[in-house]
This record gives structure tokens, C-alpha cells and sequence, in this order.
């Protein structure tokens, strides 16, 4: 008997997307793992090739049918690789008719990861492709095997979908309304993460700040931080991402109290006008936000705070746009996604009659950037000469030669070091300042 003939399957993922994608792919890595598939260095070795999908803009959408296009003439060669497709992209009924015309195999939605080893074993058996995708939400499905990134940091979903309903934004369809997961369920994957020796984690949900609503315990997310600092061998815990409406007090005392927190809030404004903010369905003012910032910053002295904006909102005006750079001038957000506003259908704002021209989108998004940035790079500045705590994270992208690290403010800094310092938390000086990034040297 040859025992070298027997070969496993190989699987090949491509995340498109935010951090829950990205954390979704682990799960279905290890779905995939046991079922017996190996991970493949590349698309061209791999026998399942398996896309999971982000819908938040059409410009995310655009480049998952690129690459759906180079691998489908990968398959034209291999007829026997199966092309599986899921994330967000998959819920939307648009998106699986025009699958079906490509030759998709296998399709699943946000909602029903865990039925994919089935769907791909149907897919073998009768050699014919298989949509599956669940219109709504169901039970949170726990204990499903994962493939963890690093052995640095980790994601942890607390909670999955949003009720918030945004003029601009698809995630409620796509995601679902809100479920949390039990608490037990989070400290003991937090506590298994501590175990195998990661260092830090960071809690996920679209809005976490709405942690614990329709639980059968009382409990918030100010509780649920508590509970993870109290973790043994978790060094620094990050969150995102929270809505400004519903940031209360006792979470900002949780936060300046628990010593394994760290200053950063991810706190998206969007947009400085009232009147835009109040056609986005946001929920709160200009002058919230700012009351917000201010006690926030008192507590918590240091704290990042970062945002998403997004300019050429249906009917921005000039002087929407102006309140938005005022807003950011008196803010002075330490980071910021900067988006164009571009119609999602699907949404209420995608109806708006009143869209904003492509050219005074881009020249908005330019000069809100030229303030964001100027800044961002005097906050970095100001930091030159301090010694900062970072967490080592591996070698530099740009510089491989070069480590990269993390400050508890989510700043990155790029220093000289032996390669075991990676998984440590050392002291760096700063020495230089760039806009998105510093520089430092051992201490």
C-alpha cells in the first residue's frame, strides 16, 4: 500500500472588508480545517477558493468581481475547483443573480457560516451549485472551530448586526438586527486567547455600546469591560466600534478605570452639520459630540479619540461641508476614515433627489483631508522625545528589516530591534513624526 497518494484538499480565502470579515474568515478557516482542507499559499494551488465579501460601498463591490473574474477563468482551466462565495455581498438578492449567471458553486450569507461544510459537501455529491443564504438573523451558533490570525492580538465578536438604520448604510440588511453573545461565551474565548498567549484583544460589534440589549442577565458593556480586564495574561484591550449617541458616563468611567483598556475610542461623527446628521438618522447633535469629547478627554486624559466622515452627503451644502471642518478643527481627531459619499442601494439616502456632484465630492474630500492631516501630523509631532508603551507586532511592512508596534493609542511606531521583541510590550522613544505613523528607538 502507497501511503503517499493520498492528498487533502486545499482552500484559498479572500477578505474583503472590516474587522468582523476578517474574523469570519478565521471561522470559516476552520470549518474548512475540519473538514480536512489544508490552507493553500495561493489561489492557483487551492481546490475550494472561497471569497467573503464586503457591500458596504459598490466601489468594494466592483473589486470583488474583478477578482471573481480572474478566478473564474482559473476554473475554465480546472473545472473541478469550487468557487464558494458568502459575506455581506452574498445577502443581497442582486448580487446572487448575477452569481448564478457567472457559475458560482457554492453560496452562503452573513447568517449561516456554520451550514458551509454541508453546502460544500451537497455541491460535491450532486455536482450542481447550491444557494443557501438566510433571509434573517437566527441564534447566536457557538463553540464553531476557528483559525486564529496571529498568536499577537485577536478579534472577539461580543455582538453581531445593528438596529440603528443610517440613511447611508446596508449593514442592517445585510448583518441583521442586533444579537449579543453571552457573556460566559465571550470571558471563556477571551480566557482561551490568554491561554495560547495572546496579548491583546479587541471586542467587535457594529455598535458596541448596545452590548446586552435583549440578554436574559442585566448587563452592559461597561460590565462586559470589566470583566475582560479582570482576565489573567490579557495585556491591553481595544473595542470598536461606538456610536456616539448611546456613550454613557458609567462607560467612560470604565474606561479610565480599567487598567488594561486602552486610550483609543473609535467615536464616527460623519458629518458636522445638524441637518445632514439629522437626514444620515444619527441620533445626536454637533454640540452631543462635543460635550461628549470634552468628557471624555477630562476623564481620560491622552485618550485617542478617532472618527469616520464622509463629505457630499445628499444635499450637503457649502456650509454643511464648513461645519464639518469646524467640527474637525475644534475635535482635533487624532485619525479619521475619509470617505466620499456614494449611493448604496438599498438605503433611504440612495432615493435622496439632492445628490452632490462627483467633482464637488472630490474636491470636499481634498480639503477635509489637507486639515485632517496637518492635524494628525501636529498631534504626532507632539509627541516627539516622549517614551511611549508599544506592543511589538512583527517586522515592518515597508521595511522588513524594521519592527512594527502599537502605542495604547493605536498610533503605530516603527523602530530597530531583534526580532524577539515580537509579542512584547517595551518601551520606545520617539525620535520622529509622520502623519500616519512615528518612528522610535529602544530605550
Amino acid at each position: 500500500m502507497n501511503c503517499n497518494t493520498y492528498k487533502p484538499q486545499k482552500y484559498y480565502i479572500f477578505t474583503y472588508g472590516c474587522q468582523m470579515n476578517v474574523r469570519d474568515s478565521e471561522t470559516i478557516a476552520g470549518l474548512l480545517e475540519a473538514m480536512g482542507y489544508v490552507e493553500a499559499a495561493s489561489p492557483e494551488e487551492a481546490d475550494l477558493i472561497l471569497f467573503n465579501t464586503c457591500s458596504v460601498r459598490h466601489s468594494a463591490e466592483n473589486k470583488v468581481y474583478g477578482k471573481l473574474g480572474e478566478i473564474m477563468s482559473l476554473k475554465k482551466k480546472n473545472p473541478d475547483i469550487l468557487i464558494a462565495f458568502g459575506g455581506c455581498m452574498a445577502q443581497l438578492a442582486e448580487v446572487r443573480q448575477k452569481l448564478k449567471k457567472q457559475g458560482v458553486d457554492v453560496v452562503f450569507g452573513t447568517h449561516n457560516i456554520h451550514e458551509l461544510p454541508h453546502l460544500i459537501q451537497k455541491v460535491r455529491e450532486s455536482q450542481l451549485p447550491v444557494f443557501k443564504v438566510w433571509e434573517r438573523e437566527g441564534q447566536v451558533i457557538e463553540s464553531l472551530p476557528s483559525k486564529r490570525q496571529n498568536g499577537i492580538s485577536a478579534f472577539v465578536n461580543i455582538m453581531y448586526g445593528c438596529n440603528n438604520f443610517c440613511s447611508y448604510c446596508i449593514v442592517p440588511y445585510t448583518r441583521g438586527r442586533e444579537r449579543s453573545r453571552h457573556f460566559a461565551d465571550i470571558i471563556k474565548e477571551v480566557e482561551e486567547l490568554a491561554a495560547n498567549g495572546y496579548k491583546e484583544v479587541t471586542l467587535l460589534g457594529q455598535n458596541v455600546n448596545s452590548y446586552g440589549r435583549g440578554l436574559d442577565v442585566k448587563i452592559d458593556f461597561a460590565d462586559l469591560l470589566r470583566e475582560v480586564n479582570a482576565v489573567e495574561g490579557i495585556e491591553r484591550i481595544r473595542f470598536t466600534t461606538s456610536h456616539p449617541k448611546d456613550v454613557s458616563d458609567k462607560l467612560i468611567d470604565t474606561i479610565a478605570e480599567c487598567s488594561k483598556v486602552c486610550e483609543h475610542i473609535h467615536m464616527p461623527l460623519q458629518a458636522g452639520s445638524n441637518t445632514v446628521l439629522q437626514r444620515m438618522n444619527r441620533s445626536y447633535t454637533r454640540e452631543h459630540y462635543l460635550e461628549l469629547v470634552e468628557k471624555i478627554r477630562h476623564k481620560i486624559p491622552g485618550i485617542a479619540i478617532t472618527s469616520d466622515l464622509i463629505v457630499g452627503f445628499p444635499g450637503e451644502t457649502e456650509e454643511d461641508f464648513l461645519q464639518t471642518l469646524d467640527m474637525v478643527e475644534k475635535v482635533r481627531f487624532d485619525a479619521a476614515f475619509t470617505f466620499m459619499y456614494s449611493p448604496r442601494s438599498g438605503t433611504k439616502a440612495a432615493l435622496f433627489g439632492d445628490q452632490v456632484s462627483l467633482e464637488e465630492k472630490k474636491e470636499r474630500l481634498q480639503r477635509l483631508n489637507d486639515v485632517q492631516y496637518r492635524i494628525a501630523t501636529e498631534i504626532n509631532e507632539s509627541l516627539t522625545g516622549t517614551v511611549q508603551e508599544v506592543l511589538v507586532e512583527g517586522p515592518s511592512k515597508t521595511n522588513r528589516e524594521k519592527l512594527t508596534s502599537r502605542t495604547r493609542t493605536n498610533r503605530i511606531v516603527i523602530f530597530s530591534g531583534p526580532k524577539t521583541l515580537i509579542g512584547e510590550l517595551i518601551n520606545v522613544k520617539i525620535v520622529k513624526a509622520r502623519t500616519f505613523s512615528l518612528f522610535g528607538e529602544l530605550t
